[in-house]
Formats: C-alpha cells, structure tokens, sequence
C-alpha cells in the first residue's frame, strides 16, 4: 500500500468506501423490503379473510355463502369449516397438506398468522372463527404462499450482483478522476518546486490563484516562503559584496604601506610615518570586522540583551558630553532637552550604543557652525528620543533605505569624507526593535535630519 501513489491509494479508499456503503444500503433495503413485504402479505391476509366474514351467514338451517366471495384471489385462498376440521367449501393451493396442528388436534389459531408447510413450500395461515346461532362455530381459514413475498427480493438481489461489477468500475473512475482534480495543484507545485531547485531561480513562484482550501493554502505559504528566501539571499549577497568592498580598501592600503616600508623606508621616521596609517587601516577593519561578528550573532539569535533597570536621561546626558568634543571641531553646538529621571528595564551598553551612532551621524553630517537638538520626553508608555540636525539633509527616496546595512548617502555629496561602513543605523534600527521599540526619520535635502527612537517603558 505504502509504494503506491497517493492517486492510487485514494482511489482505491474511495472505492472500497463505495462499496461498502453500497453493499450495507443493500442489506438494509433488502432486510426492510422483505420485512414491508411480509408485513403487507399478512396484512393482505388478514383483511381477505376478515372481510369474508361479512359474505358468510345461515337461512333455514343452512349455511349461506355469497356469491360474490371469491375463494381465490391475489394469491390468497379462502376455505371454510366446520368445528371438527372438514372442508365445508373453499380452496387450497395446489401441493399444500395439513401439517400443523394444535394440541387439541385442531388446525386452526384464532387470529394468529402462522407459516406452514415444508421447506419446499411455505404459506401464510391466518384462521377467524364465526358462531353463527343454532348452528354453531365455523372457521374461515386463509392462506398465502410465503415465496412470493421473497420474489422481489430475489429479483433486486440478482440485479445487484450484476450490477456490482459495474458499479465498480464506476466508482474506481470517478475515485481516480476526483482523486487526480484534487491532487493537481499537488503536482503543480511539486513541479515548481523542483524548477526553482534545479534553476536556482529564487524569483519564480507557483501563483496557484486565489482559492480557500489547504492546496491553495499551501501554495500561496510556497510563494511566501520563496519571496522571503529570494528577499534573504539577495540581502546575503548584497552584504557579502558590500563587507568586501568595505575590507578591500583598508586592506589595499595596509598591503601598499607595507611594501613601501618595505622598498623605501630609510629611516625610523618613515617607517613609523607607514606604521601608523597600517595602524589606522588596521583599526578600522578591527571595527568593521567587530560589527559584522555582531549583526552574525543578532541574525543567528545569540546575541542576548543585558536587560536591567536604568535612568536612560542620565545616559543620554553623558552620550551628549561625549559627542561634545567632536562637535567642537567643526563649531556645532550640541543643546539638550531632556526629561529628568525616566527608567526603563534595558540594556545600557546598547541604548548608548543607540545613541551614540544617532549622535555621531548627526556631527558627520551636519552643518559648520551648526546646532543638534538631542530630545528625550516620555510619551505615553514609551520613551521618545529624536537628535535634529541642520545639516546636508537626506532626499526623499532614499529614507528607506538608510536603515540598510552598508547603505551610504549619496557619495558625490561627501566627497572625499569618511564616516563609516554604513552600519551604524542598521545597528541602531536593531537595538531598538530588540527592546520592543522601533525608530523614524525626517529629513529635507540641503535643510537637515530628524532621526529618533521610541523604547517602550516597562513599569
């Protein structure tokens, strides 16, 4: 059972269903018409003779018969007699013999449908007495063949055995033909699958159509799944291509450094002068390379938050004087509003993490001479941090993308500066989703930026 296909199997289940519903309707039609049958020829029976009652009366010492009472009809024969059992007129039918007798040595049971005769022949026997005044009792004896109420029976019972073979068939193609209709979907997404396998195609789908049932469900689950996995991949080689992109450069300078130490360096100074750029390009694929461990463990899960009870105003205000001295060096002012004592249930290391990416974006992009609003209030059951700045600004289209790992603005505005690999706000769009919280952005091209964050407060 197991080999064969889930075509063959339900069809075969359906089959056999059909036909065991079909074989215990038989039985139960044929248990319940042979049951009305015999109900109907008794009943027949009885009403015959019951009614030959009223045909039967006495004149003058003589027993009087009507002539319109047949002793013969539908299959029932009448016959009347005297109180000792002889034959005062009637019929029987042919073959039947007196076989059943009462212990009194009399054939007759009042009102009583009994079966008699032998197992070649049976009949229906049903027996009425009438006292009839200064005559005395006669007995009105009616009989009818058992076979005949069997013979539909028998009929419907031979047209079944030979109908089965064919109702077989019928069954086993409509099984199969229903079978294959439901299964076809089936096939069609084991065909898709097996195409996107082979083709490494993630951007096909099977687009089964809209439809209720668990195939559909099933389907659409499928096309889900591979526009997520398409979605995965491309971000997998986006950020394969990016992070070697990002290493090449510093690594390209440490490797020319080395070999100009190496060609051209006469003095101590010289080789220090190269000591120290391979120092900076070393630093900084430390740091690229710290970042990328991290983002591996937040994707794998492994990377658990520290949570504990914290006054996140206080952390902001010395994010703020940290970010001060960097300010300085191009003139902008660093203003503060920030609501006193708020706490939260989170992991320090991280919301200062937070904000100090927010904050040293703003400084690399902002303004000479320009200010940074750092803004901290509650806000119903979340704490909401914005850092405003007046700076290059950022244009409309790419505002979603600026959460992107290794996603940069616009290189020919910020020719010849360097702020980083580009992760510092997938980094903070992280840390904020982890806490439960999420982040936003404004941001006018050429007028200047508003990101922020908003953390839930757990009290």
């Amino acid at each position: 059972m197991k080999r064969l296909s889930i075509k063959a199997r339900v069809t075969l289940w359906y089959m056999s269903f059909i036909l065991l519903i079909v074989t215990a309707l038989l039985v139960f039609v044929m248990s319940a018409s042979d049951w009305l049958l015999r109900s109907s020829s008794q009943s027949q029976l009885k009403e015959t003779v019951e009614k030959s009652l009223t045909e039967i009366g006495y004149d003058d010492g003589q027993l009087e018969i009507d002539d319109d009472l047949s002793f013969s009809q539908n299959g029932i024969y009448l016959a009347v007699y005297a109180e000792n059992g002889e034959m005062i007129t009637g019929l029987t039918p042919p073959g039947y013999q007196e076989q059943v007798q009462n212990d009194t040595g009399k054939d007759f049971f009042q009102n009583e449908v009994r079966t008699v005769g032998s197992d070649e022949q049976k009949w229906y026997k049903y027996d009425v007495s009438l006292m009839i005044p200064s005559y005395g009792t006669i007995w009105v004896s009616g009989l009818a063949a058992v076979s005949e109420s069997g013979t539909i029976t028998n009929t419907f019972l031979m047209l079944f055995l030979i109908g089965l073979p064919f109702i077989v068939i019928i069954a086993a193609i409509g099984g199969y033909y229903i079978t294959k209709r439901a299964l076809a979907p089936i096939a069609r997404i084991t065909k898709a699958v097996e195409e996107i396998s082979e083709g490494n195609d993630l951007s096909r789908r099977i687009r089964l159509g809209e439809g209720k049932d668990e195939v559909y469900k099933l389907a659409n689950t499928f096309d889900q799944m591979f526009a997520r996995l398409e979605t995965s991949f491309e971000k997998e080689k986006q950020f394969t291509s990016d992070a070697s992109h990002e290493l090449r450069t510093p690594v390209s300078v440490i490797i020319a450094q080395c070999e100009y130490a190496l060609e051209n360096a006469e003095t101590l100074a010289e080789a220090r002068e190269a000591i120290e750029v391979i120092f900076g390009q070393s630093q900084k694929v430390s740091g690229l390379i710290s970042q990328l461990l991290n983002f591996t463990r937040m994707d794998k899960g492994t990377h658990k938050l520290d949570k504990e009870l914290i006054n996140i105003s206080e952390l902001a205000e010395i994010v703020a004087e940290e970010q001060q001295i960097a300010a300085a060096e191009k003139h902008i002012d660093i203003r503060q509003r920030i609501e006193q004592d708020i706490y939260i249930e989170a992991d320090q290391t991280m919301l200062m993490r937070l904000m100090m990416n927010l904050l040293s974006n703003a400084v690399a992009y902002g303004q000479e001479k320009g200010y940074i609003l750092f803004t901290l209030k509650r806000e119903g059951d979340f704490v909401r941090g914005s850092i405003e700045d007046n700076g290059i600004g950022i244009a409309g289209e790419n505002l979603e993308k600026i959460w992107d790992r290794f996603y940069q603005v616009d290189a020919a505005r910020t020719a010849g500066q360097s702020y980083g690999a580009g992760l510092g706000l997938a980094m903070v769009k992280w840390i904020a989703e982890a806490h439960g919280g999420s982040v936003f952005v404004k941001s006018t091209l050429g007028k200047g930026s508003v990101f922020g964050f908003k953390i839930p407060i757990k009290k």
